[in-house]
């Protein structure tokens, strides 16, 4: 004999009748444990930037030795080449940073153009070899030695990734200085500023 199809209400009263007035509300608990000092400082070279060193590491992880820094950047290395990960870390200029192995360089091209991409003008190339070879350098300095306003060439390095600005320690209040990025050094394939080529050798490129 066919019934009556149910209506929403009668779902509803149903389902109030199996499980209460209203449905189970889930509770999602918080996790406050603090993340472990290796992935905190894998953090630290995610966010990129400057070269990580211990002095700076340990100012943001209170009781972190200079050796369990070391440790855990050797343990995280590691655990990188046991995964077949893409990225390394590198020492250079006192610090760690995160870079592309370099068999996966192609794809930074591919994201931001290489340097013969980026048709740097031969004025830039100047302004980008004072500033690798001063570092840290302020615009005025920059301007001082070219004589002339470099504004628009250190915005269009800072743009391409190639030099980066930061507060110019003991300067005057607002005054930055500019200095290169990693990137500079993994598009001109160099381990660390020792390495520069000379001025001349930065004109052919």
């Amino acid at each position: 004999m066919p019934t009556d199809p149910l209506t929403p209400d009668d779902l509803s009263r149903t389902y109030a009748e199996l499980l209460g007035d209203e449905p189970p509300a889930i509770e999602l608990e918080a996790d406050t444990t603090p993340p472990p000092p290796m992935r905190i400082i894998e953090a630290l070279l995610f966010v990129g930037g400057s070269p990580l060193t211990a002095n700076r590491a340990r100012e943001i992880l209170r009781g972190l030795s200079e050796e369990q820094f070391v440790e855990a950047i050797t343990q995280l290395n590691h655990d990188y080449r046991r995964q077949n990960r893409p990225y390394t870390i590198l020492f250079h200029d006192d610090g760690y940073s995160l870079t592309l192995q370099p068999r996966f360089r192609h794809t930074i091209e591919k994201l931001y153009g290489g340097v013969r991409e980026a048709r740097l003008s031969t004025t830039a190339v100047d302004v980008l070899a004072l500033v690798a070879y001063r570092q840290p350098v302020t615009k005025a300095e920059v301007d001082n030695i070219r004589g002339g306003d470099s504004g628009t060439l250190l915005r269009q390095l800072v743009s391409r990734g190639l030099i980066q600005v930061a507060p110019l320690i003991g300067g005057e209040p607002n005054e930055v200085a500019y200095s290169t990025t990693p990137r500079f050094l993994e598009m001109f394939d160099l381990r660390n500023l020792d390495d520069l080529p000379k001025t001349h050798d930065l004109q052919k490129i």
